[in-house]
């Protein structure tokens, strides 16, 4: 029973699969269970973790797999049969409230990036929604409320990940990523289970875990094939095409971009609620064009980079500045220097206070590459511009 769980049954588990050291978190006894794996309390260990910082973590190839297999479906039953003694009463209220932060601390990391603010999303999970995640529910309410927590530690998640480029951070994000999924998962949410998927897609991308991004891509399609929104399927599609063409796989790259395009074309779907109608037309052909750059296309993915911030238009400061590095760097390899550097004047410009490791890089990137132009007063004058930003 959920009341009577003692940690040294899961505990040695969740230190196992999280990279943890088992005697860093004292746990309070609490009598004999049989319950080896316990979601909530194994994300709960992992934000406690983050926040006092007291273990190091460090992404792998292994873990991003082994989420795949490990969520619980009894585990919200198990809950409602086994609540202990005090626990709080929660109910819609509660999960609303979940929503709520939510949206506005995505909303502010959006703007500012992933460092600004994600201590309080981690914290807000460890004090706030720890005791309604431990508190009584129906079954209903169980479902909305994991649903909510799994968004919650998706957004810790991608804040960890656009903070900055440590292996503890990494580490960090592919955890809460993992977490997300169990949760979502856990609900029956099969638009928040595929966006977790998609979380940890991406990061095996950047780490070069080629292999196991096209797997997890694919387990995300899977998983999306179940959601009737346009939007969240196009979501999918192209984490998988992406995934692809880091692979080398043009065929397959080349397919599933064509149904990600087939499916942002489609109506928007109304009424209810998606985690993944923040995907636009306008992120969309951002994505798209770097996919086509990677695949060689520099004609078309120049052409949807500009859809993406000329026609479709992008809302967010930090979404605009990375498209506008990204059409800098296709233009340059194109050869139009001239056009490059007024693309990276203006994202120079954008670029200033957002907290976010991609627009960080791209500033370096950019500022290495206007090295071979010394002799163009416009190159070296943004390379001083990137210098006062750093400074």
């Amino acid at each position: 029973m959920i009341g009577e769980r003692s940690p040294e049954h899961w505990w040695p588990y969740i230190a196992q699969v999280l990279n943890l050291d088992p005697e860093s978190i004292n746990l309070p006894e609490t009598g004999p269970g049989e319950l080896l794996t316990d979601t909530v309390a194994s994300v709960l260990c992992l934000g406690r973790s983050d926040v006092d910082r007291r273990i190091f973590i460090t992404a792998s190839s292994g873990y991003a797999l082994a989420a795949l297999g490990l969520p619980d479906p009894e585990s919200i039953i198990r809950r409602t049969r086994g609540t202990p003694a005090g626990a709080v009463r929660v109910g819609r209220g509660e999960v609303a409230a979940v929503k709520q932060m939510v949206k506005a601390l995505g909303d502010s990391a959006s703007e500012l990036g992933g460092g600004h603010a994600r201590h309080l999303a981690v914290r807000y999970l460890t004090e706030d929604v720890r005791p309604w995640l431990n508190g009584r529910f129906t079954a209903a309410t169980g479902r909305e409320l994991y649903a909510a927590a799994s968004q919650l530690v998706h957004l810790a998640g991608w804040m960890a990940q656009d903070e900055g480029d440590t292996p503890h951070l990494r580490g960090l994000a592919q955890g809460y990523y993992a977490h997300a999924f169990r949760l979502a998962a856990e609900a029956g949410e099969p638009e928040l289970s595929a966006t977790a998927l998609r979380g940890l897609a991406v990061q095996c991308v950047e780490l070069g875990f080629r292999a196991e991004a096209v797997q997890l891509g694919e387990a995300c399609v899977e998983y999306g094939g179940h959601v009737r929104n346009g939007r969240a399927v196009a979501y999918y599609e192209a984490t998988l095409a992406n995934a692809a063409a880091q692979d080398d796989d043009r065929r397959t790259a080349t397919r599933h971009l064509g149904l990600s395009e087939t499916a942002i074309g489609k109506p928007t779907a109304t009424g209810g609620e998606s985690w993944a109608a923040h995907y636009s037309p306008g992120r969309w052909a951002h994505e798209s064009g770097m996919i086509l750059s990677r695949l060689g296309d520099l004609d078309a993915a120049e052409e949807h980079l500009h859809l993406a911030l000329e026609i479709h238009g992008v809302d967010r400061r930090r979404t605009r500045a990375i498209v506008l590095a990204d059409l800098g760097g296709v233009r340059l390899r194109q050869g139009d220097v001239d056009g490059a550097l007024d693309t990276w004047s203006d994202f120079v410009e954008c670029a200033d206070g957002i907290q976010s490791v991609k627009v960080q890089a791209a500033l370096r990137d950019m500022r290495v590459r206007l090295c071979r132009f010394q002799s163009l007063p416009r190159a070296q004058d943004l390379r001083e511009r990137v210098g006062r930003i750093d400074g």
